[in-house]
């Protein structure tokens, strides 16, 4: 979704961000950094948006009370990209407000990055972008060079790896009326409490409502039905869960168009569970105060990404673990009265 083989590294500003509630302060710098050749701009621009060519998700800059001016990167980003004699000014502010929301005591402090891109692609489309990056996590890098006719080692402590980008944003030049089209890196390696101040407190993002989001939330809508709920109202069986879970991926492969009722005859079929699947999506809805759509089209991506946690795994005390894939009827259940333990028995033709 996210290409960057045009793309250049226009302007870029380098500051400190630590953890006020631990004490710590942050350091701006006074200008831009200045690139003397090639080779460093190259290796930033591999660090910086390598990782977003699998991001599959676009979001939206938001605001809580429905005024998207309140938004301070939205903020930022539009006097940016109406002046860009403004980015070192705006690139500080940037700082300052990650620093006033970096407030749990488990993130941790660490340099951030502004950069300025000229023609990274989104969907298609080559656009001006703003690039906020921030590096936690340091390493020792081992170095072996050539010595007096043999080699000798040396190391480096706290450098990074640019490999792995920490946390990472990407606001493009479009639909600014809308929050712009924004793409993100977030790898959580401090807890889950710390988790939320990247997307939530320090963007303020809400997810773009397309194929992708729509795919995503009625694959995942449809398996918590059939994990959780259907417990609640029918009597069934892990193996029966397991090949209801495995018609719906089925359906979300072969078809090219999502359509409620279509999937709820074909995957569900029962009458009852198909009222209650559709109140659960419905009760979903309201929680979550969001919207699927009952007919759509389906991301082949997010269907990749979903089949990933649909799991068809019958576990077996720690023994065995069966994995299903076809017809549940070639598997039966049942229980030894001399073991007094319960059993499977598996039906096939042929052993691979």
């Amino acid at each position: 979704m996210v290409t960057f083989f045009e793309a250049s590294l226009d302007t870029i500003s380098v500051h400190h961000v630590g953890n006020q509630s631990q004490g710590e302060m942050y350091a701006l710098s006074a200008q831009p950094l200045e690139l003397k050749d090639d080779i460093i701009p190259n290796l930033l621009m591999q660090y910086f948006l390598k990782p977003f060519e699998k991001a599959n998700e676009v979001y939206h800059l938001m605001h809580s009370s429905g005024d998207l001016a309140l938004n301070e990167l939205h903020n930022f980003a539009t006097k940016v990209f109406e002046d860009k004699e403004r980015f070192q000014e705006m690139s500080e502010q940037i700082a300052k407000h990650l620093y006033k929301v970096s407030t749990h005591p488990n993130i941790k402090g660490g340099e951030l990055y502004v950069v300025y891109f000229n023609k990274v692609q989104i969907e298609g489309n080559p656009l001006d972008a703003i690039g906020i990056f921030k590096s936690e996590n340091k390493e020792t890098y081992l170095k072996v060079y050539p010595d007096q006719g043999g080699f000798a080692v040396d190391y480096e402590q706290d450098a990074i790896n640019i490999n792995k980008l920490d946390k990472g944003v990407l606001i493009f030049n479009i639909e600014k009326e809308n929050g712009y089209k924004v793409v993100v890196v977030d790898k959580v390696s401090s807890g889950q409490d710390a988790a939320v101040y990247w997307k939530d407190e320090f963007l303020q993002l809400k997810i773009r409502n397309d194929s992708f989001n729509q795919t995503t939330n009625t694959l995942g809508v449809y398996k918590n039905f059939v994990t959780q709920k259907l417990d609640d109202e029918f009597a069934m069986s892990k193996t029966d869960k397991i090949d209801l879970l495995n018609r719906s991926m089925k359906y979300f492969k072969e078809k090219e168009t999502f359509d409620l009722d279509e999937f709820s005859e074909e995957v569900i079929s029962n009458p009852e569970a198909i009222t209650s699947f559709k109140n659960f999506k419905s009760q979903y809805e309201e929680e979550f105060d969001t919207t699927i759509a009952d007919s759509f089209e389906i991301s082949g991506n997010a269907v990749k990404k979903q089949a990933r946690v649909y799991k068809s795994v019958l576990k077996l005390d720690k023994n065995f673990h069966i994995y299903i894939h076809g017809d549940n009827k070639l598997i039966e259940k049942g229980f030894d009265d001399d073991k007094s333990m319960n059993y499977y028995k598996v039906y096939f033709k042929e052993e691979a």
